[in-house]
């Protein structure tokens, strides 16, 4: 627009300044060949110029136009394709968006030859494809977005490995990870769906050499970390249990709670676990001493419960323990039931009875009953004892939990 009003200007004040001097002097153009003149006024010899110039222009001008006009409207043509492709691209990441599967594939894929990012749909309609259960056909997707685009490997991989785990292809995707993160070891999504892969397949050790990276490149969050962690460390220590059963030697078991971090040494849960395998494995002077630093830093009736099933070898330490806790906990049912148990230890059946009894008293639970049957099984009571075995068959509950223990 300016370019022409600019053209337009010039031309006027041309006109004016040549209006101007053929008012002032008319002068003449003479012309002749041969016995032919031609004369005419200058003014009219200049437009005579001017518009012969215009119109050969013109000429030339359309004789060009004439000639691309192919091209022309090749490119026209080419242009109009892209335009309609990249709606229609849009539209199938709408659909996608939206959840349309079955929309999204056909649409993504519609034009895809006029497409200016072919990577991006076929990745997409892969997407689509595995969300209608077609693993062949996201399959296909995938080789050809690897084909539009060889440079981009790594980002067709990745989406590969994404889908076949999401489908439950767990060693096939197993297979793309690994090699993805030898191409690149910080990559934190590879790292998290490496962890995610490693816990669908209890690939416990794999995953406890997995969580440093994770923790140092940030690959999930302070309390998806703390899980995983403890999650590891809770199968590992199931695994070396079951290894110490065969060969009977706890030192691999042991060492493995020695490995496990700090925070995780404070943990009710994984304390309870790592006493609960020690006392089945006759470990008991080492879940002891574990216990009582427990209880003493927190208060949790499952640890007491706990404590009440160990027999260390110093049982009377062991008692005047628990029998210390009874100045703030002597009303707590769990309490009075371990020092009972402790008091059965050490031979002293009056005193249990009488623990026993007191627990009973404050809130009955199945196994108070069972541990009363039992001692007047031993002191030839045989009718309480039956009485107490009744009460405690009235109660019992189809499964034991550490939590449903009163506080």
């Amino acid at each position: 627009m300016m370019k022409t009003l600019f053209t337009f200007l010039i031309i006027l004040a041309v006109a004016a300044i040549l209006g101007i001097v053929a008012y002032q002097d008319n002068g003449y153009v003479l012309i002749g060949r041969g016995h032919t003149t031609i004369e005419m006024s200058l003014a009219l010899f200049i437009v005579l110029q001017i518009s012969l110039y215009l119109l050969i222009a013109v000429i030339l001008r359309s004789i060009k136009q004439t000639w691309h006009l192919p091209d022309t409207i090749k490119q026209h043509h080419h242009r109009s394709k892209i335009a309609k492709a990249h709606k229609t691209s849009k539209q199938g990441l709408i659909a996608l968006a939206q959840g349309q599967w079955k929309k999204a594939e056909k649409t993504l894929i519609k034009n895809i030859d006029n497409t200016e990012t072919p990577l991006l749909n076929y990745l997409s309609a892969a997407r689509a494809a595995q969300k209608l259960n077609e693993p062949e056909r996201r399959d296909h997707y995938l080789l050809m977005a690897h084909k539009s685009m060889p440079d981009a490997d790594f980002a067709v991989e990745l989406t590969q490995a994404e889908l076949q785990l999401a489908h439950g292809q767990l060693e096939q995707s197993l297979a793309t990870l690994v090699h993805l993160r030898s191409i690149s070891p910080k990559h934190t999504h590879v790292l998290n769906l490496l962890a995610q892969l490693y816990e669908k397949l209890n690939s416990w050790d794999e995953l406890k050499d997995l969580l440093p990276d994770l923790k140092k490149y940030k690959v999930v969050s302070q309390a998806e970390l703390y899980r995983l962690q403890k999650i590891v460390f809770q199968k590992l220590l199931e695994k070396a249990a079951k290894v110490v059963k065969i060969n009977n030697n706890p030192e691999h078991f042991i060492s493995t709670w020695e490995s496990l971090p700090k925070e995780l040494k404070n943990d009710t849960d994984l304390i309870l676990d790592y006493c609960h395998q020690l006392i089945q494995l006759k470990q008991d002077d080492i879940a002891e001493p574990i216990l009582r630093t427990a209880i003493k830093h927190q208060w949790q009736p499952a640890f007491i419960y706990l404590y009440g099933l160990v027999k260390a070898t110093q049982a009377q330490q062991q008692l005047d323990f628990a029998e210390s806790l009874t100045k703030q906990h002597g009303q707590n049912p769990v309490l009075l039931l371990t020092l009972g148990r402790l008091c059965l230890t050490q031979e002293l059946w009056g005193k249990a009875q009488a623990y026993f009894e007191a627990s009973l008293g404050i809130t009955p639970m199945p196994e108070t009953y069972k541990e009363l049957g039992e001692l007047m099984e031993k002191l030839n009571e045989p009718e309480k004892a039956s009485e107490y075995f009744k009460q405690g068959l009235l109660l019992t509950e189809s499964h034991f939990s550490y939590q449903n223990l009163p506080v």
